[in-house]
């Protein structure tokens, strides 16, 4: 079994490198890691956010994290994805290749929709498919996000929601076995949020793992494997 410990978390740093280095083969050629979260602690300056967290999760699941705002979400997300050293506890993902950072492994969407505004939509997406080493078509990824006919506009004159579809679509032109989003549907129409639902649900039909911080329902099929954690700040409900 191989292993992949996150920095503070568990072992040392993982080495600096480019998320889509050529090096290293198609993400889902790769396998999907599993995911084990034993009394992992994080703080806010000296606030304890949450304590005593458990958590396991594999391919073809789904984590949805639920809770007030401060609860902790994205502090749980940014951890998972190595973003900053937990208080405490350990945090593990497993069956990972160790050559191959966990960069590689996962794609982490926050809140914000991270898109350069100078650029159009269809440049956005191919400078993603290029930091990420991937190999999807941003106009087939921008038609698939409702955002057909505009991939020569310039994203920073988008609506609010084409702004977040579009933040989306890069999970399209990049694949990567693990999504950690941050509440993927902030901001959408009813459509929108419908077609979240199905890129999560394919994403776990297809073997990957899903762990999405939301305060809406997502409508993922019956037969999707969902868990819901919800976080109540310095204690789990």
């Amino acid at each position: 079994m191989t292993k992949t410990a996150i920095p503070g978390a568990n072992g040392p740093d993982q080495p600096e490198m480019a998320p889509g280095s050529s090096a290293f083969p198609p993400a889902f050629a790769l396998g999907c890691p599993r995911l084990a979260v034993r009394s992992l602690e994080c703080h806010r300056g000296d606030f304890a956010v949450f304590t005593g967290l458990d958590l396991n999760a594999g391919p073809g699941e789904a984590i949805l994290l639920r809770g007030p705002n401060g609860a902790g979400k994205s502090t749980l997300l940014g951890a998972l994805a190595g973003l900053f050293r937990p208080f405490s506890g350990q945090i593990e993902w497993l069956d990972c290749d160790p050559e191959i950072p966990l960069t590689h492994y996962l794609h982490m969407l926050g809140h914000l929709s991270a898109v350069k505004p100078s650029l159009t939509v269809s440049e956005n997406l191919g400078f993603w498919r290029t930091l990420y080493g991937g190999t999807g078509d941003p106009d087939e990824a921008a038609f698939a996000a409702g955002l057909d006919g505009l991939e020569d506009i310039e994203a920073g004159v988008l609506s609010q929601g084409q702004t977040r579809r579009l933040g989306l679509a890069r999970l399209l032109v990049a694949a990567r076995p693990v999504w950690l989003l941050d509440e993927p549907t902030a901001g959408l129409d009813a459509a929108g949020e419908a077609w979240v639902a199905g890129l999560i649900a394919r994403q776990i039909e297809m073997g990957g793992l899903v762990i999405a911080a939301t305060h809406l329902p997502i409508a993922l099929p019956e037969t999707t494997t969902v868990t819901t954690l919800t976080l109540a700040g310095r204690q789990l409900q």
